[in-house]
């Protein structure tokens, strides 16, 4: 049970009253799909671009900068390990997205990065934290995400990002050609996780077995949206001196409202859920990393990618301040006769 400690309420409550929007937005795209086998979601970052994702962020009053696409390539002979399939590809291409975070936080963006699968998490986290030493991860999911390459039944990089990650789980996770350039950078403490509900048995060992943060849908239920974000941030950024990435999978939100995505759980948030746990989460004005991940624009009829797009446009439109009223720019007055 978790104890409210009125001082960090308050200092949430003032980084409220004085939350800007000022910090220019960096965003690129990581078209990568070979974390799970999927081909479409690499067009998701195209998919956003097309329903004037970058156009309707300038005209909420920001500064945003289009970074453009990263370019893979596939890694010749690049054989299995582990069940994991081309981890050298995925690993180069890891390694590319790492220092492309880096480069835009380096420039005093706050970065998001449009996926592409979970798997790209490994190496946005990475790039955060050279910038960052000091981070706390909002996993907002129906999956946590933090198998290893040895507990997971599909082999499929996009379910392990976090424990490549995470330092207590290093004695678990066999070093992969093409990973080695990675190294742990953040602790099981500094993670929450936020609308899991398909949790495997591995994963559903560390998380008990280390106490990570986490609140299923039922706790969502049970204790209402307000209230788990106010003790995830107790829990993992009590004081809010650490920057904050939040990492968004479009799968967190049930089917019913995204469902053009490859691994779909029913009963997750509503989309209105969603809306209110980022709008909350930027708040807090430490969020300088953005994963909007596991968009796939392949599956499912014309009518589910438009509202799985939709849906994904209308979360990072959410975390930037878009409400129910009007947008006014900064500078705005009354005109004259």
């Amino acid at each position: 049970m978790f104890l409210f400690n009125s001082r960090n309420i308050r200092f949430i409550n003032i980084c409220r009253r004085y939350y800007s929007t000022n910090r220019p937005i960096g965003v690129f795209g990581a078209p990568f799909n070979k974390g799970q086998p999927r081909p479409g979601v690499k067009y998701a970052p195209e998919a956003l671009r097309n329903v004037n994702l970058i156009k309707n962020l300038s005209l909420m009053g920001h500064e945003v900068i289009d970074h453009g696409d990263l370019k893979f390539e596939a890694v010749p002979n690049d054989t299995a390990i582990y069940n994991i399939q081309t981890p050298r590809t995925i690993g180069k291409a890891a390694k590319q997205i790492s220092d492309k975070v880096e480069e835009i936080l380096r420039c005093g963006q706050t970065v998001v990065t449009l996926g592409g699968d979970h798997s790209m998490s490994v190496a946005t986290i990475h790039g955060h934290a050279k910038v960052e030493n000091d981070l706390a991860i909002i996993w907002i999911d129906a999956h946590p995400d933090i198998n290893t390459p040895l507990t997971s039944a599909s082999g499929n990089i996009h379910g392990m990002p976090l424990s490549f990650l995470t330092k207590e789980l290093q004695p678990y996770v066999p070093k992969l050609p093409g990973f080695e350039w990675l190294k742990p950078c953040i602790s099981v403490k500094d993670i929450a996780f936020i609308g899991v509900r398909d949790i495997d048995k591995a994963e559903r060992y560390i998380i008990d077995k280390y106490n990570i943060t986490t609140f299923t849908m039922r706790d969502i239920d049970k204790l209402g949206m307000e209230c788990v974000l106010e003790r995830t941030i107790e829990a993992i950024n009590p004081t809010l001196n650490k920057k904050i990435h939040m990492s968004f999978d479009i799968d967190s939100l049930d089917p019913a409202f995204a469902p053009s995505t490859g691994t779909p759980v029913p009963y997750g948030l509503s989309l209105r859920e969603g809306m209110f746990l980022v709008e909350e989460i930027a708040l807090t004005n430490k969020v300088t990393g953005i994963d909007l991940v596991e968009i796939n624009p392949d599956l499912g009829s014309q009518r589910d990618q438009f509202t799985t797009i939709s849906a994904a446009a209308e979360v990072l439109y959410a975390f930037f301040g878009k409400r129910t009223k009007t947008q006014l720019p900064s500078d705005y007055v009354l005109p004259k006769p």
